[in-house]
């Protein structure tokens, strides 16, 4: 039996608990505070630790009583409390669907971290907003390198102080590994969804992120055997794009919809979603996209991130921008619309391979972070995710010193070729069976939410 802190006996008999009705003749509920118990939804209803108590008032007496069936029926559960970290565009998308699955799932559920616009609309409270610490490389976040310093100090102080019941990791390697060990110090349980590309660097830190992380939830086929040694914990969940990427209507609603000829051929280019990005890719590719519409009728249009404003687009690419549409928000219906598109390493181009759009991958970082990143990568022929999943070069990529306007031009002529563009979109539609079923943010709620019990 549990004793109040008055030390009146808290009796947690079944007879006791079948006994006792509310409506009963001269039954009355009263509250009582029992140490640091929170308050339940009605009169009488007490949370002392895990455990519920009910206090009655019957006759010439007062009983503080244990009663598990009541505690299940009548007090709310307690709020679960979840951070939520995803520090790029891509995973502020991810995390976004991730926690509107949990809330459909268990709507008393609170999250917080650090999140990007869209997690925000979702109902996760931004601790640290994404957009002031992100940034490109391994250089590139010198600029922001104060900002990310205090964001870690702020979660891991969290962490260690307040406690969550579950802290979901999504993607953004470096500051989450080390997030992850300051969890694990402080007993709170880990969900990495995303894992980081280990194969593609580090494959050392496979071990680290075993050791740190109690469930992994990854999206590619071939990662699954990677953590092998987190044996079931580890569920290959499906890749959650399968969910995501579908264009608004078809070619002919889309060209409408944005004041475009019936019969324009149209070139996506898709300079990153990061200023950084901008930066480096959008002048070579603005340069290679007049060409194109010079030489071929090509109709070139930019699918502008939600992540960059015009303005920023303008600043940061120093391109020169004439004859080129800026359209935003409706990126897949412009990639699915197009002939070819040229497009910046990353989520956008397995994005673009499920549209079925024949693509030119391109990536340039500063000298620097190239040297740097040359050094880390081992094992990895390809940078493009379209090619790393066949294994073997089914479009064409330029990297660093590879990235001109006429190199983009050669890559991009042999894509509107009709039988080399219909077989390379036979190519990219074979992937979507590697990537498992749709519903992946349904099963990474369903991980999250049992790890919570």
């Amino acid at each position: 039996m549990d004793q109040g802190r008055d030390g009146k006996t808290a009796c947690g008999s079944v007879e006791a608990e079948r006994n006792f009705s509310p409506d009963q003749p001269g039954a009355r509920f009263t509250q009582r505070h029992l140490g640091r118990a929170a308050r339940g939804s009605g009169p009488g209803a007490v949370w002392y630790g895990a455990r519920f108590y009910i206090t009655i008032s019957q006759g010439n007496g007062e009983r503080l009583i244990h009663n598990e069936a009541i505690a299940h029926s009548t007090a709310p559960a307690p709020r679960r409390r979840i951070m939520i970290v995803a520090g790029e565009a891509s995973g502020d998308l991810h995390g976004s669907d991730l926690a509107r699955e949990i809330l459909a799932l268990d709507s008393s559920c609170e999250m917080f971290g650090i999140a990007g616009e869209r997690m925000r609309r979702t109902g996760v409270k931004a601790l640290v907003r994404m957009e002031d610490i992100h940034g490109l490389g391994l250089t590139e976040l010198a600029s922001t390198i104060s900002r990310t310093l205090g964001a870690m100090r702020t979660l891991r102080a969290i962490l260690r102080r307040n406690k969550p019941d579950l802290l979901v990791l999504i993607d953004y390697a470096e500051f989450n590994l080390i997030l992850a060990g300051a969890a694990k110090r402080a007993g709170v349980p880990v969900l990495y969804y995303i894992t980081p590309q280990v194969w593609a660097w580090r494959r050392g830190r496979i071990r680290k992120i075993v050791e740190r992380a109690d469930r992994m939830a990854v999206v590619l086929p071939f990662e699954k055997q990677l953590y092998a040694a987190a044996g079931e914990r580890v569920s290959f969940v499906g890749h959650p794009l399968l969910d995501r990427v579908r264009p608004e209507g078809g070619r002919a609603e889309t060209l409408a919809r944005h004041g475009l000829a019936p019969n324009a051929r149209l070139l996506a280019l898709l300079p990153g979603s990061r200023r950084a990005e901008v930066r480096y890719m959008l002048a070579p590719m603005a340069e290679a996209a007049r060409i194109l519409a010079h030489d071929h009728g090509l109709v070139p249009v930019i699918a502008l991130a939600p992540t960059l404003s015009r303005e920023e687009l303008a600043r940061e690419g120093r391109a020169d921008l004439s004859g080129i549409s800026i359209i935003q928000g409706d990126t897949y219906s412009i990639i699915a619309a197009s002939e070819a598109a040229l497009v910046t390493s990353g989520t956008a181009t397995l994005e673009t391979a499920l549209l079925g759009c024949p693509m030119v991958v391109v990536y340039k970082v500063s000298p620097l972070t190239y040297v740097l990143g040359r050094a880390l990568i081992r094992g990895v022929d390809f940078i493009g995710m379209p090619n790393i999943l066949a294994g073997e070069r089914i479009v064409p990529e330029l990297i660093q010193g590879e990235l001109t306007a006429r190199n983009l031009v050669r890559a991009a002529e042999p894509l509107l070729n009709e039988s080399i563009r219909s077989a390379t979109v036979s190519r990219l539609k074979d992937l979507r069976h590697q990537l498992g079923e749709p519903g992946a943010a349904r099963r990474v709620a369903a991980i999250a939410l049992g790890m919570l019990t």
